[in-house]
């Protein structure tokens, strides 16, 4: 097995990312972790790579751009997880093709902020010919015509290349996805799948989709449903989690997180630089959130070595709590805290079956949160510092929407 990441905005040069996610996900350590970074097309090496591992592929972006331009107002953030395998496969790759061409439509110098673009003319004068070739080779490879496929997928961070592509591989308008522009914009390397998870919440057995990505080139999958996909969709389909999100963000704010404006500090210290040695030493606790029980079923978060109800050392049962709900039993809002967003929220809350720990809340209205509410946890940078990302557990509201998951 292989977990592959794919993403044009690493949080680290020089250090693998995905063992990060490996790690969060608590594969075993035999699973290898990979790194496909730097380009909208790394994507398709992730998936290529996942594909013949039977594997994860987990594409992820952030797209930003200079304030007040295009790519800034239509970029997006989003993440998505492919699984490959050969049980309870939900969608086959029944063939595709790829054309691969040199000629600088974006760029973005190492260390940038944001990228700089071409003239969109020139981007569809290049995209066109080479989305014709792919999906012509692709529908030969598969004997399938266009007319009979039910999904057409078509992204690219050239909007105009885009728009114009539908048209100039002779796809019907109706087949023609929407690319959630409005709803979430561009998310770059996982845009594509992102789609592609959008239509499989809704696409019956037996149908054909086709994803077109014209990144440096152009890639071209047809896909079939199986029968095994009403069974098997994703519990929370992705209208449902676009509905959910937070969309009260302000513009500074966003400005700020970007680091694009720089703003008075909390008058506080800075956090210290999370240091290596002890965060290997607790990395089970620090990435997958494992606790421990004893024997009378007590849940001790942090993890302990010696059981307070009968005093053994070492007799304790390891237990996951990253997927476990849990209910608020108190909370502060702190706006004396460091941070770039405050007010901090934090909150004691109790896990479903047992075990109670203090962590802050994210994605939550300061003024709305009450006892009693209900969350689940997500993996998230708590802060940085000295170039180190903090990573650790915060806890979620648990809407309506995401009950099932946790």
């Amino acid at each position: 097995m292989l977990l592959a990441f794919a993403t044009t905005s690493p949080a680290y040069a020089d250090k693998t990312k995905a063992t990060a996610i490996h790690a969060a996900l608590g594969l075993p350590d035999r699973v290898i972790a990979l790194d496909a970074v730097g380009a909208v097309r790394s994507g398709v090496g992730a998936v290529i790579m996942a594909n013949a591992a039977k594997g994860l592929a987990v594409l992820s972006d952030v797209r930003t751009g200079r304030p007040g331009s295009a790519d800034e107002s239509a970029g997006g953030d989003g993440a998505v997880t492919l699984a490959f395998g050969d049980d309870g496969v939900i969608a086959e790759i029944i063939g595709g093709a790829s054309v691969t061409e040199e000629f600088t439509d974006r760029w973005k110098a190492p260390g940038d902020a944001y990228a700089q673009v071409w003239e969109e003319r020139f981007g569809e004068h290049a995209y066109l010919p080479l989305a014709e070739q792919a999906v012509t080779a692709a529908l030969k490879d598969t004997g399938v015509a266009l007319d009979d496929v039910d999904h057409v997928i078509i992204t690219g961070l050239q909007t105009r290349a885009v728009k114009a592509a539908a048209r100039a591989i002779g796809a019907r308008p109706e087949t023609v996805v929407d690319d959630l522009a409005d709803e979430v914009g561009n998310t770059g390397a996982a845009h594509w799948a992102l789609l592609l998870a959008d239509v499989l919440d809704r696409a019956e057995p037996g149908q054909q989709i086709a994803v077109v990505l014209m990144a440096d080139g152009c890639d071209v999958w047809i896909l079939r449903t199986t029968d095994l996909l009403p069974a098997h969709r994703q519990v929370v389909a992705v209208r449902d989690r676009i509905a959910a999100a937070n969309t009260e963000l302000s513009y500074p704010q966003f400005l700020t997180w970007r680091g694009f404006l720089e703003r008075e500090p909390p008058r506080r210290p800075e956090p210290d630089r999370p240091a290596a040695p002890p965060s290997a030493r607790t990395d089970r606790w620090k990435y997958e959130f494992v606790g421990t029980r004893d024997s009378s079923g007590f849940v001790y978060l942090p993890p302990s070595r010696v059981s307070m109800t009968s005093g053994e050392i070492d007799q304790m049962d390891e237990v996951r709590m990253a997927d476990v709900p849990a209910t608020i039993a108190t909370f502060t809002v702190d706006r004396l805290a460091f941070s770039l967003s405050p007010p901090v929220v934090a909150a004691i809350i109790d896990f479903d079956g047992g075990g109670r720990f203090q962590c802050e809340l994210t994605d939550v209205d300061p003024a709305a949160v009450k006892i009693g509410d209900r969350v689940t946890m997500t993996f998230r940078r708590l802060y940085t510092s000295g170039g180190v990302h903090n990573y650790f557990w915060k806890a979620r509201p648990l809407t309506s929407e995401n009950t099932e998951e946790s």
